[in-house]
Parts: C-alpha cells; structure tokens; sequence
C-alpha cells in the first residue's frame, strides 16, 4: 500500500516537472519581434546640434530587432560626410542598409533600415513624386528570424506636403510593388498622415495597422504629441499577432517619438 502510494507521488511530480518543462520549450519556440521606427531628422538633435549617440541610446534602450530609419544623411555635408546608417548600426550592434531617395548636399538622403539578423537580400523601391516634390523611397530587406522562417522588413518615408496628391500615389505603388510577396511582411515609417487620412486607409487594405483605434498614440511632435504619423503595419494578418505597442518621446533625439511595436511571428 505504501509502495503504490509512493508510486503515485511521483508520478504526480513526474508530470509537474513534465508540464513545466513544456511550457518552458513552448515559451522558448515563440518568435518575438521588437520593430522600432524613428525619423532621426538628419543626425541633427531637437536642441540644432548633431549627435548620433543620443539616437543610439534611444535606440538601444528599447532592444529593438528591426528598425526603420528617416531623414536618413549619407556622407552629406550637414551630417559631417558621415554614413549615419552605418555609423547608427555599428553604435547598435546591428546590420543596416540604405536607400537613397535622392542627391542632397554633397551626398544623398533617404531611409536606413538595421537588423539584428544578417540581411539575405536587400532592394531600394522608388516611389512616384511629382516633380517639384521630393523624391521619396522604400528599403526593403530579407531575413531568416529562425530556422525555416523568412521575412521581409521595409521601411520608407512618405511625402510630408499638406496636399495628399504625392501620398496617394506613393501608398499605390506600396501596395503594388511591396504587398503581397513571398514572405510574411511588416512595414514601417513615418507615413505624414494621420490615421483616418486616405492614404492611411489605402494602405490598411493590404496592410494591418498595430495601432487600436481607441488608443492612437500621437508620435508628433516629441515634445508634445498630438498626432500619429509613424506607423508599423504587417501582412498577412494571420502570420502575426501584436504583443505591446509605445511610443517613446525624447524631447532631444528628435522631433518624432520614437515607436516601437512588439509582434509574435505565427509561422
């Protein structure tokens, strides 16, 4: 009697121990994927001056994976002919890549994007402007986030005029060139517009925004948020399920809060 009641006990712990175990390996499997987006405003701090540790440690302290970078400076004069992606991904400790979206003071200006996983392949998409507007562009690049799971991160910038006309034709072309594809995708920028703007909508037929409705979270200006223009999107919807979104307003590192939205991947 004594021996079967001790058999039972440890059985009983057997499984414990067992459940824990799973539980544990089941949390370990899961794939989290921090995206960060901030519009760095050339290097140039919100005090006028120039310095890129103090974007580095905005980035830094909220660990991102992925980040998407505007206003990004390359080799230009005002940015003291430095590649800010690059100096911005060896500060991290991440890959990075950029695309030029035009020549600009002795150098070029565009968007960055950095990762932490090595870049598989990586494409700058020009986006259509009229010709008396800025040229804008979109990075793109492909990576593996685990074993058998690969992605696609892009990050751009639209056009900030108050007319839409540009905007408009700038999320058409996304959603042409960039929806869809092989991989599962998250999309992020500073897209100048608000939420329940036109071009917001077009891009939330093909993408789906982080964001609740309920609970906008302004990311402009930093030093006194009122309206949300920095977005992270992803597609398709049922390979990703939002975990934490925030914004995080440095009144010195930019005139942008920075965004950060925490996914789980849904392989």
């Amino acid at each position: 009697m004594v021996k079967l009641f001790l058999i039972r006990i440890l059985l009983v712990l057997f499984l414990c121990v067992s459940g824990k175990v799973k539980a544990q390996q089941a949390a370990e499997e899961r794939i989290i994927v921090r995206v960060l987006t901030l519009n760095i405003l050339h290097g140039a701090t919100a005090k006028g001056d120039f310095d890129l540790d103090v974007i580095s440690e905005l980035i830094n302290s909220t660990t991102p994976d992925l980040v998407a970078l505007q206003e990004v400076d390359f080799k230009t004069n005002r940015a003291k002919n430095l590649d800010l992606t690059t100096e911005l991904a060896q500060r991290t400790g991440m890959t990075s890549y950029y695309a030029k979206a035009m020549d600009y003071d002795g150098g070029a200006y565009g968007e960055g994007v950095l990762s932490k996983w090595p870049i598989l392949s990586a494409k700058s998409v020009a986006l259509p402007h009229q010709p008396t507007s800025e040229p804008r562009a979109a990075a793109e690049i492909i990576i593996t986030i685990s074993p058998g799971d690969t992605i696609r991160f892009i990050g751009t910038h639209l056009d900030h005029l108050k007319e839409n006309r540009d905007r408009l034709m700038q999320v058409k072309a996304i959603n042409q060139k960039l929806a869809g594809g092989d991989h599962p995708a998250i999309l992020a920028g500073d897209l100048n517009d608000i939420p329940t703007s036109k071009p917001i909508k077009i891009l939330e037929s093909q993408w789906n925004a982080a964001y609740l409705e309920t609970r906008l979270e302004p990311t402009f200006p930093s030093n006194d948020p009122k309206k949300k223009i920095d977005y992270i999107m992803y597609a398709p919807k049922a390979a990703w399920k939002v975990l934490e979104s925030k914004t995080i307003c440095d009144q010195i590192a930019s005139d942008h809060c920075a965004y950060l939205v925490v996914l789980e991947f849904l392989p």
